[in-house]
Order: C-alpha cells, then structure tokens, then sequence
C-alpha cells in the first residue's frame, strides 16, 4: 500500500508514521506496569514497554476521547427528545484483523489502559471465537475445515449480543470458546454488567451485513460499532508469525494430552513447519484474503505493524 494514495489532503485518512503517532501520547502518564505489559502480551509478540507507551498510549487517549464525545452526544439528544437522562449504552469497539497477526493482545492491551482512564473504568472484553457453532454442526454442516470463514460463526447469535448490549441491558451473556479443546464450551457463559466500553474482538467483525435470497440486505454486528480498529501486516509476515506460533505451541500446549491438537506435539521441526505452512495455505491465508482482508477499508484506524511486531504507522479516518 503506497502511503500517498491512502493519505493526504485529499484522501479521507490521516496517516501518521511511528514517531509522529507516538508524539502524541508523550505528555500523557504510562499507566502500565511491567507486569501488567508481561500478563497482556501473548505469545511471541514483541510488546514492550515502549510500545505500550508510543503506541497504545495513543489510542487509549483518542478512544477516551471517542467515548467521552459520544457521552456528551448522549445527555444533548436525552435533552433534545426531551426525556430523563437514562444511562448510556455502552460504547463499543470492534477489534478486527488475521489470525497470528496480534490482535488478541492489541484487545487485551487496549483493555487494560482504558479501564485507567476514570472516566470508564469498566472495560468488557469479548472474542467472536465463543460464537464460532460447535465442532459436532461444522462437522455435520462439512465447515471443520473452514473454521474462522463467515459461515462456521452463529452470526444471528452475535447480533442479538450485540444489539442487546447496545439496547442498554442490565446484563449481557456471551458464549466461551476453550483453545485446548477446540470448541465451544457447552453451558459456559461469560456474563458482562452494564460495562462503560465493550470491546468485541475477532476475524471477521468488520464484515458488512450478507444479502438475504430475496435481495434484502441485514444488519451487520459493524452496524453496532462506535470505534473499530483493524490490525494489519504484510501477509507474509503474518505466514511467518503463525508458523513460529504454531512451533512453540508444539513445545507448549500441544504437550497436554487434552489438547485437541496434542497430535502436532509429535511432530519433528520440519514436520510442523510443513504442516503449520498447510494449513495456512488451506485455510487462514484464504480466509485473510478472502473474507478478513477486504473489511480493512471498514476500519476507524489501521494500525500497520512491521515485520518485528511493532506499529510501523498508523491510519485513522478524518472526522
């Protein structure tokens, strides 16, 4: 992607590389720790305190500022209408972007740093993972090899989370997913109370709504988004990064044998370099490029990492 022909005056971005970006966040207070940057950061990713303080430092601001606007917007429309004050929803950021490509953590990060802010202390995090149908209906729908793609998620189930979150509700449940077994956790639920900020994190939240087979055009759970952020890299890189995951969950997780993956533990070096390249080739590359890459253009702001992990530059759209 050129920079200029993304952003300049006559563009509806503003790009700011690194150092321009992190300026921006030097006479703001750290409010990290290093413990707290070592429980966020996830595996392989090169999080550091200095990122942590020229990029996300940044955002957290900006997105303080998003929600703090759309509080204002909030109690100007409640006197508008004429109506008591009743509470604001909850203000909501859509975290989209490949697997391996290190968005897990960027949600988790951005977690932390706005429950500092004490103007929204109560930040909610949900991944789509919990929404993905059971492995028993992708299996017999022919979809365990397209898990991630659209179709294996219930996305009727995340809408009506969605809109039930944006409609006020007291309380909120949201399915989980276990890593280890590969599969939704039946009769597992995360509850989440009237949070200030939810964060909704996921491959394919940016994905604008499908047209029914009588033409009509839905809602899409986008629709329902105040913020959304989409993180990017060269595809190669992210080829890369999900190979060296996929080699140290072979020394890690893969090691216990109530791992759905436990098979992979047994595989020589080259093995599981070969079979991590498969399956990327097979089923996360086409998914990116088919289905998670072409909602990038969707995004309130692009952060574009470089091949060490870290932010390269930002992208945000003009106002």
């Amino acid at each position: 992607m050129s920079h200029s022909a993304h952003a300049g005056e006559d563009s509806p971005y503003v790009e700011l590389d690194r150092d321009a970006w992190a300026a921006l966040g030097q006479h703001t207070e750290q409010p990290l720790s290093e413990l707290e940057i070592e429980r966020v950061r996830g595996l392989g990713e090169n999080l550091d305190i200095d990122e942590v303080q020229q990029v996300y430092l940044p955002l957290s601001r900006l997105l303080s500022l998003y929600v703090e606007s759309a509080g204002r917007l909030h109690r100007q429309q409640e006197d508008f209408l004429e109506r008591p004050t009743p509470p604001r929803t909850p203000f909501v950021i859509g975290l989209a972007g490949s697997v391996a490509v290190g968005k897990s953590t960027t949600a988790r990060v951005l977690q932390q740093m706005l429950a500092h802010w004490p103007e929204h202390p109560k930040v909610a995090l949900i991944t789509t993972d919990g929404f993905l149908y059971p492995n028993a209906v992708l299996a017999q729908r022919g979809l365990l090899t397209r898990k991630g793609f659209p179709e294996s998620y219930d996305r009727k189930a995340l809408l009506k989370f969605v809109i039930d979150i944006k409609s006020g509700k007291d309380e909120v449940e949201a399915p989980t997913y276990s890593h280890l077994v590969y599969d939704v956790v039946p009769d597992e639920k995360v509850t989440i109370h009237r949070p200030d900020i939810v964060i909704i994190e996921g491959l394919n939240v940016l994905q604008p709504a499908g047209v029914r087979p009588d033409g009509r055009t839905g809602l899409a759970v986008s629709d329902f988004f105040d913020f959304s952020v989409y993180v990017d890299a060269a595809q190669g890189d992210i080829r890369g990064w999900y190979t060296d995951r996929f080699l140290r969950l072979r020394e890690t997780a893969f090691q216990d044998p109530a791992s759905y993956f436990a098979k992979y533990a047994r595989l020589t070096h080259d093995e599981a370099v070969d079979e991590a390249g498969r399956i990327w080739d097979s089923i996360n590359g086409p998914n990116l490029e088919q289905n998670v890459k072409p909602t990038r253009s969707r995004a309130t702001l692009v952060l574009r990492k470089d091949r060490d992990h870290s932010v390269r530059y930002v992208r945000l759209r003009k106002l």
